[in-house]
């Protein structure tokens, strides 16, 4: 299934993705599930037939939110493939370097990423966003897909002088409306083995990153592994997996996101998320 979180008509719900429609799963099971992360808690039990009764809308006439608005968590992998770790010029590591990001720092599918007034250093970061479906703590890195709802595309937006404040990420990781995440997950069994596929990220049509799930330094089971050790992964978390080599900041020059750009994530079989580049008002 490929599932979301949206808007109709000024009204938030849920609901599956089938072709071209919106199946307002959200309003049959309304009294079952309040949200997409219920639902997800739950292991969909139940929305297979709610979306078969559902009312149908034309994509054309959602508004897309992120596709979990309200996680209790988004753990954040940076330096996750051996290119971009060796433009930022760190050093090999043992485990997984994570970060977080706060859940009112997101924005959805088409929806503006903005940029603050106080930077201009706004760089894009394409991703796989791991929904985790099941909680636990002390994962085994053998059972750790086990957890795993779905997947969907991430585009963890930078403000980099922020970043570069500190050795600490969090402050450039956190402006509002930064961090894109949709258009919808899907859930294991209809994207299939991850290693094989690719992701792009590109900036008004141009490739400006590209590389396959393969290349992680740490793959999604060593990371969630790693995760439910400091801490207990709940239903509806979010781990964002690491960007490839790319980065606007490590060019020459640099090269940031300015309003008016296009930018989008790719990821084979999954779909494309789109947002466009505004200023930041007032």
């Amino acid at each position: 299934m490929r599932l979301s979180t949206v808007k109709i008509a000024g009204r938030t719900t849920w609901g599956v993705i089938e072709g071209e429609t919106f199946r307002d799963a959200g309003a049959v099971m309304a009294g079952q599930y309040a949200d997409l992360k219920a639902a997800v808690t739950a292991g969909f039990a139940g929305v297979a037939d709610a979306a078969a009764k559902a009312e149908a809308w034309p994509l054309s006439d959602v508004e897309w939110l992120p596709v979990i608005p309200n996680p209790d968590k988004i753990l954040c992998v940076g330096l996750n493939y051996e290119m971009h770790r060796k433009e930022t010029g760190r050093a090999e590591v043992e485990n997984p370097t994570i970060f977080a990001r706060y859940s009112n720092s997101q924005t959805g599918h088409l929806q503006p990423i903005i940029r603050p007034k106080v930077s201009t250093d706004l760089d894009y970061e394409g991703e796989l966003a791991v929904i985790i479906g099941k909680p636990g703590r002390y994962i085994s890195r053998a059972t750790a897909l086990d957890h795993v709802a779905g997947y969907a595309c991430y585009n963890d937006g930078s403000i980099r002088d922020f970043q570069r404040h500190t050795h600490q990420f969090t402050p450039g990781k956190n402006f509002p409306d930064t961090g894109a995440f949709g258009p919808w997950m899907m859930t294991p069994d209809e994207l299939g083995p991850l290693d094989a596929l690719r992701i792009q990220t590109r900036l008004n049509g141009e490739v400006v990153q590209d590389a396959t799930f393969a290349q992680m330094i740490f793959d999604i089971a060593r990371q969630i592994e790693y995760c439910s050790s400091f801490t207990r992964l709940e239903a509806g978390d979010v781990i964002a997996s690491g960007t490839p080599g790319g980065v606007g900041a490590k060019r020459n020059p640099p090269l940031w996101m300015r309003p008016g750009d296009i930018v989008e994530v790719e990821i084979d079989r999954l779909g494309t998320l789109r947002n466009p580049i505004t200023e930041e008002q007032g």
